[in-house]
């Protein structure tokens, strides 16, 4: 995801919003936000990193994430910014986020994302919070640093993707900043699996039949379920009850922007819930609104 590819996306809800004359909650909720990190983006300009392609190249083929904390260009007093407007806009969609207080980032409620919480954030740790702190409240406060954040991490990604060589790297984790992928689709040319990650927006090519998540090739825990146009697909694991939602570019020809997808396709997220399947968490010790139908993945998946 770049600049140019969120005015593209604005571009499309507005002109949606348009034909129907309102837009879903869920696709106002997410053009609100997309307004806020572009206009983030714009402001962080491009990113420059003290990082040789030496450097990257030994992370890279030792599975390393090429971008620890301390590598981060981050403008904290932007990001403050940032994340207040994050904080306001979920506390004006309490209809579309669940258990989000009425007075979010005011005075009772401000959230402040320490270096501290941020880097847990980041390396996936639980936040250092107090301990009166519920479980919603740390999801919730993970959610808006999430959404904070993204800006910082597309101009890193932008930065670093292009220096790194994506045949080197197999993972179920993100070889920029090592979040989890939440997206994958079929390229155009071979059919062939790419991951996209849930942070940067990072692409990468991934094995068609494994799982990114706990790393099973085992082809009895591995199914999928697809649309009637077999346009999407919903991969999924038994033995980690892990689910990746997947589109096809091959059964399109309309330009496919695929963090909208993410919001496109909830309805796929909520079939999944149903029935008993939540987004996966990859292993860094790995090696290497539709009735959606079964199929197994046995074989050479198509």
């Amino acid at each position: 995801m770049t600049v140019e590819s969120d005015s593209k996306t604005l571009e499309r809800l507005d002109e949606q919003e348009g034909h129907e004359g309102a837009l879903p909650k869920s696709l106002e909720f997410y053009r609100g936000l997309l307004r806020i990190q572009s206009a983030a983006e714009s402001r962080i300009g491009a990113v420059e990193l003290n990082l040789s392609g030496e450097t990257i190249g030994d992370r890279i083929r030792h599975g390393t994430p090429v971008l620890g904390f301390d590598d981060l260009a981050i403008d904290w007093s932007l990001l403050q910014n940032v994340f207040d407007e994050v904080a306001a806009l979920f506390a004006s969609y309490q209809e579309v986020l669940r258990e989000v207080p009425e007075n979010l980032g005011g005075a009772d409620h401000r959230l402040s994302p320490s270096k501290e919480v941020v880097q847990a954030w980041y390396e996936g740790a639980r936040l250092p919070l107090p301990k009166a702190t519920s479980d919603t409240g740390e999801a919730l406060l993970t959610l808006i640093i999430h959404g904070a954040f993204r800006p910082f991490l597309i101009r890193h990604c932008e930065a670093l993707l292009k220096l790194v060589n994506l045949e080197q790297w197999r993972r179920g984790y993100c070889p920029i900043c090592g979040g989890n992928p939440d997206f994958a689709f079929l390229d155009k040319e071979r059919g062939g699996r790419w991951l996209v990650c849930s942070r940067c927006d990072a692409e990468w090519p991934f094995q068609r039949l494994q799982c990114p998540y706990c790393g099973t090739q085992n082809q009895d825990d591995l199914a999928y379920f697809t649309d009637d146009k077999g346009l999407y697909r919903l991969h999924v694991c038994e033995r980690c009850r892990s689910y990746l939602k997947t589109i096809d570019l091959r059964q399109t020809e309309d330009e496919i922007l695929l963090p909208l997808e993410r919001y496109l396709t909830l309805d796929i997220d909520t079939q999944a819930h149903n029935d008993g399947y939540r987004p996966g968490s990859a292993s860094r010790k790995e090696e290497g609104g539709e009735t959606m139908r079964g199929n197994s993945a046995k074989g050479d998946e198509s």
